[in-house]
């Protein structure tokens, strides 16, 4: 038995058995997928995978008990290799984040130029996508860290621990009529809206508020990135409810922003690793930079958990504004 065939069926699974593209992803030959995967079915002294000829449809009922072995395997292999790196370079190696484009663009900035100063050669890496790639990536082992406000808590795999609280704002161009009325979801109604994408940045919470309240309200337009909901709000077209940090009023001088936190409740944005997962010293030190009550006390304790990971209550955006903003 030896990691490439367990590499080998792991990714028959992730890439839906494809074969081709899992020779792709391992840098190997598709014949020489197969061998390792028939290999390792003899050694066992079962078959891993239903067939139909030469293709893999799926997992038998013994593949599906094998399988989070294989994942356990492979997940404590790198836990090894990362623990050597922690010992033998413990100042130098590689810090991969992923987050939304609200995240990197408005949450990030500070932390990273913080841990920027205190590890001068770890690489960083930053990854965008939405919150369900984020968690694809932890999951995957392509990311360290994920930050997103939506998804991360709903896998069960993932420590997914609240970072800080923030709340909507309505923005629109000066003397804009929905600025000069009390803000209302019936007054926000009156205007065609543009705001997040289904899935980004506290959509569901809008979603939910106009439903609950029984209003129609009319999105015209849905984008992921909040630079993107400004320059078609700056352009007439509607007006924009986006996450309040990533209003900024020295930038944005063509607009107006009101806090909107009555209207569409608090929202939590999350930090999450991979339970299980070996984290190295630098690793502790960024998430600690972007959300001080995460300490490694709390994060330890996380990634140990058997189920949701806990943290202290998270502070509001506007006490987190000097250090993670």
């Amino acid at each position: 038995m030896n990691f490439q065939q367990l590499r080998s069926v792991r990714e028959a699974v992730r890439r839906n058995f494809n074969l081709t593209e899992v020779a792709q992803v391992l840098h190997t030959s598709q014949p020489g997928v197969s061998r390792q995967i028939r290999e390792l079915e003899q050694e066992l002294g079962i078959e891993l995978f239903i067939r139909v000829g030469k293709r893999l449809t799926g997992l038998t009922e013994p593949g599906s008990h094998v399988l989070p072995i294989i994942e356990r395997l492979l997940v404590e292999s790198g836990n090894l290799r990362k623990a050597g790196e922690e010992f033998a370079t413990q100042n130098e190696g590689l810090l991969s984040i992923a987050a939304t484009h609200s995240q990197a663009r408005y949450a990030l900035p500070e932390a990273v130029q913080d841990f920027r100063r205190q590890f001068p050669s770890v690489r960083l890496h930053i990854h965008q996508g939405s919150p369900r790639q984020i968690a694809q990536m932890l999951l995957e082992g392509e990311a360290d860290v994920g930050i997103a406000t939506e998804a991360l808590a709903d896998y069960p795999q993932l420590a997914a621990l609240a970072s800080y609280r923030w709340t909507h704002a309505v923005i629109a161009p000066p003397g804009h009529p929905v600025l000069a009325e009390p803000l209302t979801l019936q007054s926000l109604a009156k205007h065609p809206l543009i705001t997040y994408d289904n899935g980004f940045t506290g959509r569901q919470r809008i979603d939910d508020a106009f439903t609950q309240a029984g209003v129609q309200a009319d999105i015209a337009l849905a984008a992921m990135d909040a630079d993107v909901i400004k320059t078609y709000v700056q352009l007439g077209m509607g007006v924009g409810i986006v996450a309040g940090v990533a209003f900024e009023a020295e930038r944005d001088t063509g607009l107006r922003a009101v806090d909107a936190g009555a209207l569409f409740g608090i929202n939590h944005t999350r930090l999450a690793v991979r339970r299980g997962s070996y984290l190295r010293r630098y690793v502790y030190a960024f998430i600690e930079s972007f959300s001080p009550t995460l300490t490694r006390e709390v994060v330890e304790a996380a990634v140990r958990a058997d189920g949701a990971g806990s943290a202290p209550e998270p502070m509001a955006a506007q006490e987190l504004v000097a250090d993670a903003i």
